[in-house]
């Protein structure tokens, strides 16, 4: 009875170590694959066998194994079993893959990127399609998740040729939403490839202005590169595209108030909105009709869309107050697509309503992408006590933390004879020995700034990096306001970044006060008119952007019209450009 079950053990260790091992097929070595085996028996085996190159397989099978079910911390602790110096390479391919999948798991891109930097995976052509493809995503994914768009793209297209069916339609479509995020600098001077075709193609759809322009382009792509994987099927959002074009807009309804608080607001938004509709005229183009609704009189929604229903409006631009944009957005539909010049609070509203403002929170988020870019990963904060300050705060605090960085100190701007104790609390946090202050982010006033950047001089913390928003500027001409500012970095719309764009001239040369603060007004009406021919786009292309007078103009899920904004600092009184970062 014993010799019968050493021989059946023997029998079944044997057809187990078969399972784990592909056939060797050249010197790349056997590949493992998952057994019908559990892993508690995959590891047991591994521990029993006297081969090396079998216990490895089996290991890298159990890893894999526990991985698939979702138990990452014990997939990694079998991984690290396992040498991969002394694995044959397409082992050593396998194995690296597995990590870089368990680091994507664990949101670490770099430790993916590094796993897959291995010598073997140069080899990875000439392993099996499956391995291919789980090697190439995988680094698609990291490189994706590391910031590096287009060589994300490139990492799809190398297994392009590999993959059929749904499989090549899903990739595909994943390319396109890689390089359409890509900024038109970077689809420039394209190679003839297949990849150089998803550049061209992307280059032409973000090079059209109009929708029919865009149509135009892409039927004229398409014509050049018929055997193209995009001209064959055409990504869904270029699909959407098309429909879009069929429906041109011929009326805007222009909702804002012509009394009370908001007027002067109102009035520029207004000014900025019609500017540039006489230069769409002036250009040749056949813009839609406006029509002017006064929101101050408004008695009810339901009676303001019904009158523009009648009138024949398409689309409505406004209204302007908070409360109104709340009412909207709480509706489960709307009767005519809304662009709404301000945002609300709550979860996403209907489908028909699309939001559009100067939010501080996205300068927030816009101080840390800067940050990040120039290589900061430890933030303290000045902001002022209150709501706002809490939601400037918070906005940089997610998108900060959300990449790695950390906030080591903050501090709530509140009473003028607080300001140098607590500026001298954050300045303290850089001298710490642990993880010390790299940078303050900044959100004041002109007058609060023009206090807490001497003071920080004075706590000799002067070479401390300042990132603030646009609140530090008041854009007044004033150089003596801002000689004690010095080095203080500030995001700003383009509009009081770039005097000499004509249309700005244009519209300072009649509303003198455009080229002051209020100038943000404008631009944000002259991007309201650009938007109603584009909001179709920018959700038919979530990655694609607009480059407004307000800033970079791209939409989230939720249908919020987001800004990014260029960079200037202060330099003995002036403002000075900076250099722009990739997006």
């Amino acid at each position: 009875m014993i010799a019968c079950l050493r021989l059946f053990t023997a029998l079944c260790l044997a057809a187990l170590l078969a399972a784990c091992a592909s056939s060797p097929s050249s010197s790349l070595g056997e590949l493992p694959r998952t057994p019908d085996a559990s892993l508690e028996q995959l590891l047991q085996q591994a521990s029993q066998t006297q081969n090396p190159e079998k216990a490895a397989l089996l290991r890298l099978s159990a890893a894999d194994l526990a991985m698939r079910q979702k138990n990452d911390q014990r997939a990694a602790q079998i991984l690290a079993q396992v040498p991969l110096d002394q694995l044959k390479p397409a082992q050593q391919v396998f194995a690296s893959t597995l990590a870089a999948e368990l680091a994507m798991n664990r949101n670490d891109p770099k430790a993916a990127l590094a796993a897959l930097n291995h010598p073997s995976v140069s080899r990875i052509g000439e392993l099996p399609n499956d391995l291919q493809v789980r090697t190439h995503t995988v680094h698609a994914r990291a490189l994706e998740a590391d910031g590096q768009t287009l060589a994300a793209a490139r990492e799809r297209a190398a297994m392009s040729p590999i993959l059929t069916g749904d499989a090549a339609n899903s990739n595909n479509e994943a390319i396109w939403t890689l390089v359409a995020a890509l900024p038109v600098d970077q689809l420039r001077g394209q190679s003839n490839d297949v990849m150089g075709g998803w550049m061209s193609l992307a280059l032409a759809v973000k090079s059209a202005g109009t929708l029919q322009d865009q149509q135009n382009a892409i039927d004229q792509w398409r014509a050049q590169n018929p055997n193209h994987p995009a001209s064959i099927q055409l990504p869904a959002p270029l699909i959407k595209l098309k429909e879009l074009a069929s429906q041109p807009l011929t009326k805007i309804a222009v909702l804002l108030p012509q009394d009370g608080q908001l007027a002067a607001v109102g009035k520029a938004l207004r000014d900025g909105f019609m500017a540039a509709h006489y230069q769409a005229q002036q250009a040749g183009a056949n813009p839609p009709s406006i029509q002017f609704y006064d929101s101050s009189r408004l008695t009810s929604l339901d009676d303001f869309y019904r009158t523009a229903q009648a009138d024949g409006v398409q689309l409505v631009v406004g209204p302007l107050e908070k409360s109104l944009v709340k009412q909207l957005n709480a509706r489960p539909q709307l009767p005519i697509t809304t662009l709404a010049l301000n945002y609300s609070d709550g979860a996403q509203g209907p489908a028909q309503l699309f939001q559009f403002g100067l939010a501080a929170e996205d300068e927030a988020r816009e101080v840390a992408r800067r940050a990040r870019a120039d290589g900061l990963t430890r933030a303290g904060a000045m902001v002022p006590k209150g709501e706002w300050g809490e939601r400037v705060l918070n906005a940089f605090r997610q998108e900060w933390v959300a990449h790695g960085g950390s906030i080591v100190g903050i501090e709530y701007i509140d009473k003028p004879v607080a300001l140098a104790q607590q500026v001298g609390d954050l300045v303290q946090l850089r001298k710490s020995a642990g993880e010390p202050m790299q940078f303050l982010f900044l959100a004041a006033t002109p007058q609060q700034a023009q206090q807490i950047k001497p003071t920080l001089n004075y706590q000799y913390a002067g070479d401390l990096p300042v990132y603030a928003t646009s609140h530090v500027f008041s854009a007044s001409g004033n150089q003596d306001q801002y000689k004690d500012m010095n080095g203080v970095r500030f995001c700003e719309t383009p509009w009081l970044l770039e005097p000499g764009n004509p249309l700005r001239q244009q519209v300072a040369a009649q509303w003198p006060q455009a080229g002051s603060s209020l100038g943000r007004l404008y631009a944000m009406g002259v991007d309201a008119y650009t938007l109603t021919s584009r909001l179709g786009q920018l959700k038919a292309l979530p990655d694609s952007r607009i480059d407004g007078l307000s800033g970079s103009l791209s939409m989230s899920p939720s249908q919020h019209v987001e800004r990014q904004l260029p960079w200037a600092e202060f330099v003995n009184g002036q403002v000075q450009r900076l250099p722009d970062t990739p997006n």
